[in-house]
């Protein structure tokens, strides 16, 4: 754990993330806003990773805790270790031929950051965070008003075209033997050659699948490829074509907003 330390603050030091004072301690600038594209995310990040409210009448404030002396963890599991701030985790591992232990691993590194079933609403309209596993000093619950939950949401959200996986060893980016363990296609361009360069842009068809589920590039009977035969763009066409078909030419009205059942807290 030391060694992971020592390498994570050398390298943060020379990418200039981290800048150490006179007396030893140390802030990360990105987290501060110094130089960040985005002052206001840097912010919110930064009060998420200090248990700090960014924004509202609390702001600077500590996030308010139910805490339960009884269900306080002062036990230290095997493989486990925290220092310094950072927490190693080494207690569950599993080998090669363990594949489905293999797809618990995947499925945890996977997991989404927040689950809707730990999440509830007070009768005051307060948002309660229930914790799967109560921290040392016995917090069991988070209690947030709904703009410091939602603060804490938006801090989640990670950058532009920034990886969320890295890839180490003959999977790295950089590797000699990357080409020599990757599936080669037909498509792949010949040595010596550069291959085209992939617009970071999505196509307004896959566009339309993530955020709709409608998929217009395959047939929904045959499965086959569709072909964009014309795009219609004027409106007073677009509702005689609808209208002829007996669609809806308007789109639906906008429903009030209402209180989910499920998040009622009794």
């Amino acid at each position: 754990m030391q060694r992971i330390i020592h390498a994570l603050m050398k390298q943060l030091t020379r990418s200039g993330h981290l800048h150490v004072e006179e007396d030893g301690s140390g802030y990360l600038s990105d987290l501060l806003g110094e130089g960040s594209a985005d002052p206001g995310l840097s912010t919110l990040q930064w009060a998420s990773c200090t248990y700090r409210i960014a924004f509202g009448p609390n702001a600077g404030r500590s996030i308010l805790r139910r805490q339960d002396a009884s269900r306080a963890a002062d036990t230290v599991k095997p493989g486990c270790v925290s220092r310094q701030g950072f927490s190693l985790h080494a207690g569950i591992r599993c080998r090669a031929d363990q594949r489905r232990e293999l797809e618990r691993l995947c499925r945890y590194i996977t997991r989404p950051a927040l689950s809707h079933e730990r999440v509830a609403r007070s009768a005051g309209g307060d948002v309660i965070l229930t914790l799967k596993t109560p921290w040392r000093d016995g917090t069991s619950h988070l209690k947030f008003t709904p703009l410091e939950f939602l603060q804490r949401l938006a801090a989640l959200v990670p950058r532009p075209r920034l990886h969320l996986t890295r890839f180490h060893g003959v999977l790295a980016p950089n590797a000699r033997l990357r080409r020599e363990v990757l599936p080669h296609t037909a498509a792949d361009p010949e040595p010596g050659m550069q291959p085209p360069r992939r617009s970071a842009r999505m196509g307004w068809a896959k566009l339309l699948r993530r955020v709709f589920r409608v998929d217009l590039e395959h047939c929904p009977d045959c499965g086959g490829d569709l072909k964009l035969v014309a795009a219609i763009l004027d409106g007073a066409a677009v509702v005689k074509i609808l209208t002829h078909l007996g669609l809806p030419a308007r789109a639906p009205p906008r429903a009030p907003a209402r209180l989910d059942a499920e998040l009622d807290l009794a």
